[in-house]
Formats: C-alpha cells, sequence, structure tokens
C-alpha cells in the first residue's frame, strides 16, 4: 500500500487515493480541509527528492507557474518545500489525458482536431506572454474534460527535467514530440512549443506520429534529419490549409517556424472561419546542423581520396610490368576507400559527441546564475559582478518601469557554466504597454454537477456564483437543475453566475386527524385516509371507562399539518375496570386453645407485609434532539413501561433536560415521535 495514502500534508491536505503516475511524481486525490475542496497533489519521488538541487529548482519553477492563470492550463493552488516532502497542489481535473482519447478513437476529425489545438495554442500564448516555456508539450500532459474544453498541465516541471539529458532520462513517448534543438541539446525558446503543438495536431489528425524509432535517439535523429510524410497523404480527407499549418509549425529550422502562438492562433482562426483557404509559406528551408556537419565530412573525405590517388598515377609513366601496375592501383583505391570510410564516420562520431554526450564526459565547474530581476539594465551592463556570463538584453511592453528587468532564463541560482548566455527580457516602461485582449471564456456546462464541484470550477475561472434553491422531483439533492447564463454562453469579466440547486422532491405535509374514542384498527384506517405512510405506535395504556384498545391520547393534536412519514404516538385505554367482589366475612371462631397461638409466627404476632420501594426523581440533562424534523413529541419507558405524559418540542432547541422517576437500577429509553431514540441507564437508589 502507498505510504502516503490517509497522511495529512502540512496539516491541511489529506491524501485519499493515487490518481496517476509520472516519471518523476506521483499524482494523488486528496481533500484541502481548509477551504473543504477536492484537490491534486504532485509528489516528488524519492529519487528526486533526495537531490537537494533538483528539489530547489523544482520549487522555485513551481512558484513561478503558480502565477499562471488560464483557462486553458491547469491551476496550481500551492507549492510545499520542506525538509520531508515536495508537492504541487493543483485543480482536480475530471476527464481523461488526449492521450487515452487517441487510444480510444486512433484519428481525430479534423474539427475536433482544429478544437483542441486552438485550445493548446491559446495555453501556450498566455505561458509565452508570462515568459514561461513548457517544454514538454505531448498528449499525456493535455486534459480533456467532460465539456470538451482542454486543459495543458505539468507547466515548469517540464524546465526541471529538461535540464537532465534528454534522451536518456525521457520515455520514448516524451522523444516523439521533442523539437530537433532540444534533441540536439540547444537552447530552446517558444517555437520549440510550436513545434511539439505540430507533432500533436500531425498524430490527431493522421493517428500516429511523424517519426518512430526502436530506441529514443533513433526518433530523435529522425526529428533532426528526417521528412514526415505529408499528413494528406495517410488522410485525404484532411483540408489542405490544415495540413500547411501543421507542417510550418514543425519546420525542423525554427526561423521557418511561426514565430509565436499569437500567429498560429491567427492562421487557426483564419482556417476556421475559411476551410479552403490555402496558406502561402513560401521562404527557403536552411539546411539543418547536422546534415551540414556530414556533408562537410562527406566533402573532405572525398578531397582525401582525390590526393592520394595522384602519385598512383604518376607511377604509371615508369615502365613497371603490367600486372605489378594493376595490383599497385588496387590497394591504393582500397585503402582510399577505407580512409574515406573512417573520415565519415569519425565526423559523424565527433557530432554525436558534442552534440549529446560532451556534457556527460566533461567535468565542468559550475556557478549559480545572478539575479537580474528588478535590476535596471544600466546597472547591469558593464558590471564586473557579472563578467562570467554573456548578456542578452531585450525589451518587451509591460507596466513596469522602463530600463527594469522583468524576467530572466534561466532563473536566478540555477548553476550554470563560465560564459553561459543570460536572456534577459526589460520593460519598455508604462506609456508603451499594450495591453492583452481579453480572451473569451466560455460558460461550461455545470447541470447535474454537484454545487460544491461547480462553485469551485467558477471560482477557478475567477467568476463569482449566486445560488438559488428549488424543489425539483428529478434531480437529486444538492445537483444543479440550470445555470444562468446556460451553457456555452461567452462570459464576461467580473460577471455573476447563477446555479439553480435542488433541494429534492417538495415534501408532502397531512392534516392530523382526530383519532381519541376510536379503536385501535379504524384510527389507523383514518390515518391511511389522511395520507399517512407510517404506521402509528402505540406507547403504552391508560385505565379508562372506555372499550379496550381505544384510543385515549395521540402525540400530534388533531388538524396540525406534518410530513406525511410522521409516525403518531398512541395510547390506548385498558377497558372498564371489572365489578367489585364481594368481600368474604371473616372467621370470626375462637381459636383451638390447645392450638399453639402463633403456630405461623413464633412471636404470636402476625407478619408485616413488606412495604413498596420509594420511587425516586432523577434528571437526564442535555439529551440531542433530531435535527431532520421541525418537531418532535417526546416520550419515555422505564424498563419498558411507558411513563409520563408525551411532550411536543421544537428541534430547534437543540437539546432538552428531561425529568424520570424509578427506582434502583433502571433502563430510561427515549422515543422521538414514538421511535428509540435515547437510551440511558439510571441509578434511582443514589
Amino acid at each position: 500500500m502507498d505510504n502516503y495514502i490517509g497522511r495529512m500534508l502540512d496539516n491541511r491536505y489529506e491524501i485519499l487515493e493515487v490518481i496517476g503516475m509520472g516519471g518523476m511524481a506521483v499524482v494523488y486525490k486528496a481533500r484541502c480541509h481548509r477551504l473543504n475542496r477536492l484537490v491534486a497533489i504532485k509528489v516528488l519521488k524519492d529519487e528526486y527528492s533526495q537531490d537537494a538541487e533538483f528539489r530547489r529548482r523544482f520549487h522555485a519553477e513551481s512558484q513561478a507557474v503558480a502565477m499562471l492563470s488560464h483557462p486553458n492550463i491547469v491551476s496550481v493552488y500551492d507549492v510545499s518545500h520542506s525538509s520531508n516532502s515536495d508537492y504541487i497542489v493543483m485543480e482536480l481535473i475530471e476527464g481523461i489525458t488526449l492521450k487515452q482519447y487517441l487510444e480510444q478513437k486512433i484519428q481525430l476529425g479534423w474539427r475536433e482536431a482544429l478544437h483542441f489545438a486552438t485550445q493548446i495554442a491559446k495555453a501556450l500564448e498566455h505561458a509565452h506572454s508570462r515568459g514561461i516555456i513548457h517544454r514538454d508539450i505531448k498528449p499525456h500532459n493535455i486534459m480533456i474534460l467532460k465539456d470538451g474544453s482542454v486543459k495543458v498541465a505539468d507547466f515548469g516541471i517540464a524546465r526541471i527535467t529538461s535540464a537532465q539529458s534528454t534522451l536518456t532520462r525521457e520515455a520514448l513517448g516524451s522523444v516523439h514530440y521533442i523539437s530537433p534543438e532540444q534533441a540536439r541539446g540547444s537552447r530552446v525558446d517558444k517555437r520549440s512549443d510550436l513545434y511539439s503543438l505540430g507533432v500533436v495536431m500531425y498524430e490527431m489528425l493522421t493517428g500516429k506520429p511523424p517519426f518512430n524509432g526502436e530506441s529514443p535517439v533513433a526518433v530523435a535523429i529522425q526529428h533532426i534529419n528526417g521528412t514526415p510524410i505529408q499528413p494528406r497523404e495517410m488522410n485525404p480527407n484532411i483540408p489542405e490549409g490544415l495540413e500547411q499549418i501543421t507542417m510550418h509549425a514543425m519546420c525542423a529550422a525554427m526561423d521557418r517556424r511561426y514565430e509565436s502562438a499569437t500567429d498560429m492562433l491567427a492562421d487557426l482562426e483564419e482556417f476556421r472561419k475559411d476551410p479552403n483557404v490555402v496558406f502561402d509559406f513560401s521562404a527557403p528551408q536552411p539546411v539543418s546542423e547536422r546534415t551540414q556537419v556530414l556533408k562537410t565530412v562527406s566533402d573532405a573525405a572525398l578531397r582525401r581520396v582525390v590526393h592520394e590517388k595522384k602519385p598512383a598515377r604518376r607511377q604509371q609513366a615508369e615502365p613497371e610490368p603490367e600486372r605489378r601496375e594493376s595490383d599497385g592501383s588496387g590497394r591504393l583505391a582500397v585503402v582510399a576507400g577505407v580512409i574515406a570510410v573512417v573520415l565519415v564516420v569519425a565526423g559523424l562520431f565527433y557530432f554525436l559527441y558534442a552534440t549529446f554526450l560532451k556534457d556527460l564526459f566533461t567535468p565542468t565547474e559550475e556557478i549559480p546564475i545572478p539575479q537580474l530581476v528588478g535590476k535596471r539594465v544600466e546597472d547591469v551592463q558593464g558590471n564586473e559582478a557579472y563578467e562570467d556570463f554573456k548578456l542578452e538584453i531585450t525589451y518587451a511592453n509591460d507596466g513596469a518601469e522602463a530600463g527594469l528587468i522583468i524576467s530572466q532564463d534561466p532563473l536566478s541560482g540555477t548553476p550554470a557554466k563560465t560564459g553561459a548566455r543570460i536572456f534577459a527580457v526589460a520593460s519598455l516602461g508604462p506609456a508603451e504597454v499594450e495591453e492583452e485582449p481579453p480572451q473569451p471564456v466560455v460558460m461550461p456546462n455545470l447541470v447535474g454537477d454537484g454545487v460544491d464541484s461547480a462553485r469551485e470550477q467558477l471560482t477557478a475561472m475567477n467568476f463569482t456564483c449566486q445560488t438559488n434553491h428549488e424543489n425539483n422531483d428529478t434531480v437529486p439533492a444538492g445537483n444543479v437543475i440550470s445555470t444562468e447564463p446556460t451553457a456555452g454562453t461567452t462570459l464576461q469579466p467580473g460577471q455573476i453566475i447563477i446555479l439553480n440547486v435542488s433541494d429534492g422532491p417538495q415534501e408532502r405535509l397531512s392534516k392530523v386527524p382526530s383519532l381519541r374514542g376510536l379503536p385501535i384498527e379504524k384510527a389507523k384506517a383514518k390515518l391511511v385516509e389522511a395520507g399517512f405512510t407510517a404506521e402509528p405506535m402505540v406507547v403504552g395504556y391508560d385505565e379508562s371507562d372506555l372499550e379496550k384498545d381505544v384510543v385515549t391520547f395521540q402525540s400530534i393534536d388533531a388538524t396540525v399539518e406534518v410530513p406525511a412519514d410522521t409516525v403518531i404516538n398512541l395510547r390506548l385505554s385498558e377497558g372498564p375496570p371489572e365489578e367489585p367482589v364481594e368481600p368474604v366475612e371473616p372467621n370470626m371462631e375462637e381459636p383451638d386453645p390447645e392450638e399453639p397461638p402463633g403456630e405461623n409466627d413464633p412471636d404470636g404476632t402476625e407478619p408485616e407485609e413488606p412495604e413498596e420501594p420509594q420511587l425516586r426523581s432523577k434528571t437526564i440533562f442535555n439529551i440531542p434532539l433530531p435535527q431532520n424534523r421541525v418537531t418532535t413529541t417526546v416520550s419515555y419507558s422505564v424498563d419498558g413501561v411507558p411513563q409520563g405524559v408525551p411532550t411536543t418540542y421544537n428541534t430547534e432547541l437543540g437539546t432538552i433536560d428531561l425529568e424520570v422517576k424509578g427506582t434502583g437500577m433502571q433502563v430510561v429509553t427515549v422515543y422521538f415521535d414514538g421511535t428509540n431514540g435515547y437510551s440511558e441507564t439510571v441509578d434511582f437508589g443514589s
């Protein structure tokens, strides 16, 4: 059994069950006892939690991602960094991953693929505008909700894992979606996420990723140097414009791809409006680094072969036997060919070593990246404190003071080699700020959901909700009947959402009939006639002149309206008293003088009759009243014998004190509306 199940993290989050397992963390379903809501908690695995540097990066990156707020990004509520564990608290998503969805459907229609791709691109646009790159866009990290909306997960965590060797630590499933620059170990930027999005679109449209191989390295090499099959060759139903968008995002050369998610969204929107549109991406395709390295090595080998053959041609002029001339030329050709092959292999090995293996075999001393965010550009440039790094500063529209550095990559404290580049973004000042147009938010379908779940979802979307309660015969109590506005409506910022919540079927009331003086069977029939569904309960008998089993008392007076399932307590007549028996004349004869006096009593006196035990009163304090009804009639018995007169109380009192009478040790049972509700053993002798 998982040793986290049942634990309480930070005295707040109760771990309930495992709901997912990843390469570096385990995802649990948990309950936040402070806000009384269900959440998802991602806890680092033991092999990562033992690495102090990895834990520090994990905490720093997660804090940055927690600042993201977008309907297509899984919200991060909390990040914990302690001596015992490291975990992220996120919103709990009710849905499946895009990978699971693709496994079910194999291939998606182009309209559905367009719907999902647009939402993923919007999530990336928001993250990139905040300086955050995902680095691991793949179907496994994309959640599909019940209403068809999409949420992208694991922002920031991918950045931590990218510090490791991608081809040795990532699963084959991740390598299918990495960009060529990630496969080479080069610097990545927001265009790397767009390449991965293109691969996801390719798989949605065709049913499989563009490249496959027997090992992660084989797949990565194809990303660097391979050419995928055009999607329309595999599925002719794909519109040409959507194929163009997919392949443009998947260009191997970064400068041939979309510059930003905003540009890609613009083309997706244009295609959505006109599926017959055809785009023009006719710019020259640069040769990839790997292709140029192989070409250089091959040219060098060819020049070497030509150079080695020149002496052989000179030797042909000398008078040599024909056989020896032929043998010499053959050997020279073989040697030249071997040299060419060796040079090609050596060049390929050098490329692989420089790209993938150099960092593993070259020990280098690393120093932490300095803090640039919050400093001014003029204070950083030319400063000796930063001479160990190369600073590259760009500018962006932002509300901060002009010249103030607002973000950096890598983050401060990240270990790096001397001479490493730091990419910083500085503000152009408030006057240059261009407000980002608000993204349209669509009202989700909450009908049938629990009111708590619906309220949490709207709160996560930064909307305020109000609830109206009403009776409903079909929707269970506590579930949403309808919403205002309805599902699919575009919401405005700050709009108040109204949730109409069911209180269950309306409670049916029946008027209590008069039962006193009726035989018990007729009293029962009259209650059924009045609409009561519960049989009355006989709680005791009274001395009366009425016939036996005639009702002498009812716990709820006539004409009072109560729920139809209320139990009415009745007391019945014991019947009229029996005729008095004629007293027997006592025997007045003198006792036989010869009979010894007091034969039955040695003292000659009559035995005294035993005294009856004295009844004593006791008070039982704080008897809790039932809270599922407005009023309740309280009666009690002592050792099973009904006592006292039933009394009706308002349940808002909460508790009552009850005075009872008895002798010795006896069990007092208290009844609520004729039903056993409380028992206590009372010592009346103390």
